[in-house]
């Protein structure tokens, strides 16, 4: 007795499988994370992620244009500011590198989405994403609610800048619902923020701390960044920033926490991002220059699998290349 029921029935050709994909990539559902720097005139290339550059803001229309060119869902901006300070007052300059490149990516591509991270790890002379103080055992660590005013007010800039998205990457216990009201008293409430709600404490962003120039001057980011170990703990940080006025949340990291991305889509009907974060781009760069794989068939491969766990979009140091990949 033969099968009568042959799944490879509709495997046969591309046309078929291409009518029955569960999950599907484009262009629009990929945004690129660009980081500019007030002290470059030239780029400047990052040499752990092959292929990534810090840019100067006179870069950010042409930057704008060819996002718009590829279709990409949009932009994130990240800025490396001359000057740090303990307590990153640098991120609320109107003048920065990211509300500078923010005017000049939506006057050079008014539709573009340009959305702009808001932490201050970046601006910090110690590159911790808050305000330090002294606990009771005399240790360093980040004042939460003092950093909260600074986050709302480097929000409230990124907006009066023109960010159609504020991204605040913290981790700081009630920042989405600081931001919110900050952004609303100031007339900014068509400003949407997406938390990144559930941000793991992980080795995957050594990379990232090299492009942004943010690696901590001391100890790590575990004291407010997310346990590995951790799935429940999830579910409760996205109900909290749910309860703050987030209109989107991420997961970040996106390959080594697919489970996490599929638990919080089934959790939530806020659209759902995951960051596919540097050392996850930077793992199959190095793969691909050593011949081991294909990157093209690798990257989109990894990137499919993030939108088949749940995310509606991602960000990806891949987006560029992705993009040309798929309208091929």
């Amino acid at each position: 007795m033969f099968p009568t029921i042959r799944p490879r029935r509709l495997r046969r050709t591309a046309a078929i499988r291409n009518l029955v994909r569960e999950a599907t990539l484009a262009p629009s559902d990929l945004i690129l994370p660009m980081f500019f720097s007030e002290a470059l005139d030239a780029p400047r290339p990052v040499a752990t992620m092959p292929g990534v550059s810090q840019l100067p803001v006179s870069a950010a229309a042409e930057q704008a244009r060819l996002a718009k060119k590829l279709g990409l869902g949009g932009v994130i901006l990240f800025g490396l500011p001359k000057q740090k300070d303990p307590n990153g007052e640098a991120s609320c300059d109107p003048n920065g590198p990211v509300p500078l490149a923010v005017r000049a990516m939506k006057e050079a591509a008014p539709e573009l989405l340009v959305m702009t991270d808001t932490c201050v790890d970046e601006y910090t002379d110690h590159g911790h994403c808050g305000i330090l103080k002294k606990d009771a055992r005399g240790d360093m660590v980040v004042d939460n609610d003092a950093t909260l005013d600074i986050l709302a007010r480097s929000a409230v800039a990124q907006a009066r800048a023109g960010a159609d998205v504020v991204a605040p990457s913290d981790m700081m216990d009630g920042r989405v619902g600081a931001i919110r009201e900050a952004l609303d008293a100031e007339g900014f409430s068509d400003v949407a923020i997406l938390s990144y709600a559930v941000k793991y404490a992980s080795s995957f962003y050594g990379p990232f701390r090299d492009a942004a120039d943010c690696a901590p001057q001391f100890g790590d980011r575990t004291g407010y960044q997310m346990d590995p170990g951790n799935a429940r703990e999830a579910l409760r940080e996205l109900f909290l920033d749910e309860e703050e006025g987030a209109d989107m949340v991420m997961v970040k990291p996106a390959l080594p926490y697919l489970d996490i991305v599929h638990r919080v889509r089934e959790a939530t009907a806020l659209p759902l991002g995951a960051y596919n974060v540097s050392g996850e781009y930077a793992m199959i760069k190095a793969a691909a220059a050593a011949g081991m794989i294909d990157e093209r068939r690798a990257a989109l491969e990894a990137l499919l699998s993030i939108r088949r766990a749940g995310a509606d979009f991602i960000l990806t140091y891949h987006a560029i290349d992705a993009a040309k990949w798929l309208g091929a």
